[in-house]
């Protein structure tokens, strides 16, 4: 039964719990440890949300084993097996420890917040202690993709920029207004070129306030994860606007090769699409991962 929790298999453990409802007290006698105990320690979400929905569940949130670690105190604990999660990347995997800690938090009783084992430590104390590595490989990954993506975003800015000044055609030397002010393709021209400008400056500033982070565990669950979403997001739109910009000055300086001027774009788009392609998974899995369902049922609660 306790191997069947440590694994996840939750329709093992329907089944059993069915036929006989006792053995969800079944423990590990030489650590007094519970199933409740091994589901939340081993990260098994499904098990818990089983056993959160038995008629004994208060007594099971105040269950503790021999060395007095509460089941908010197993959340606090990063179990090897964790390591091992689907999740990409350490920053991804903090992520998800800190929502699991304050999932587990939100059920417990009050008192076991400040509940001390026999190493006299509380649950954030015991969460903040081993969770030491994993802040500084998740700062790691954060700042290296910071870091890279704000290298691109400064040249968007740059190019952008000087796009900006120099307009394809030049200008009237009499009036110093651009030459296809007229043009309706000159207007898509200073839109898109606006547009990428203004998102490429707001990825960068993302990018920057990730860098500048103090990185404390609870800036993994949303504070740095939304700066990346928007800095990501922005940063693809950019990318995006500027391949407009590119392909309307290029029919502007060249409206009578259009086959020469479509051959041009479509190459030029190649190594653009495939980075923005690569940044745009990891942007999905960080809004999954940011904004996906809860753990635990909302309604689930101490005493209710």
């Amino acid at each position: 039964m306790i191997k069947a929790v440590k694994q996840g298999r939750v329709e093992f453990v329907t089944e059993i719990l069915k036929a006989c409802p006792d053995l969800v007290w079944s423990l590990e006698k030489y650590t007094n440890r519970h199933l409740i105990n091994f589901a939340v320690l081993h990260r098994q979400h499904e098990v818990l949300r089983l056993l959160c929905r038995s008629p004994a569940k208060n007594k099971l949130f105040a269950t503790v084993d021999s060395d007095k670690n509460s089941i908010l105190h197993f959340a606090a604990m990063l179990e090897p097996s964790a390591r091992r999660n689907t999740v990409p990347g350490a920053a991804f995997l903090m992520q998800r420890e800190v929502q699991w800690y304050k999932e587990v938090e939100s059920i417990v009783h009050p008192s076991m917040l400040e509940y001390k084992n026999t190493n006299g430590k509380r649950p954030r104390e015991l969460f903040r202690e081993s969770h030491k590595e994993l802040v500084k490989e998740g700062e790691k990954w954060m700042k290296g993709t910071a870091s890279s993506c704000t290298v691109v975003a400064a040249l968007i800015v740059t190019i952008m920029f000087a796009a900006t000044i120099t307009v394809p055609g030049g200008n009237i030397q009499d009036s110093g207004l651009p030459t296809f002010l007229n043009e309706k393709v000159f207007m898509v021209f200073i839109i898109s070129d606006a547009l990428s400008l203004l998102s490429a400056s707001t990825s960068l500033l993302m990018f920057l306030g990730i860098l500048t982070s103090r990185y404390a565990e609870n800036d993994f669950l949303k504070s740095l994860p939304k700066k990346m979403i928007v800095g990501l997001s922005t940063l693809i739109l950019s990318i995006a606007t500027m391949m407009i910009t590119f392909c309307a000055s290029l029919f502007i300086i060249l409206p009578e090769k259009s086959q020469v001027v479509i051959l041009v774009i479509c190459l030029a788009s190649v190594p653009v699409t495939l980075f923005a392609w690569m940044q745009f998974h990891l942007l999905i899995d960080m809004v999954i991962s940011t904004y996906g369902s809860r753990t635990i049922n909302k309604k689930v609660k101490y005493g209710s």
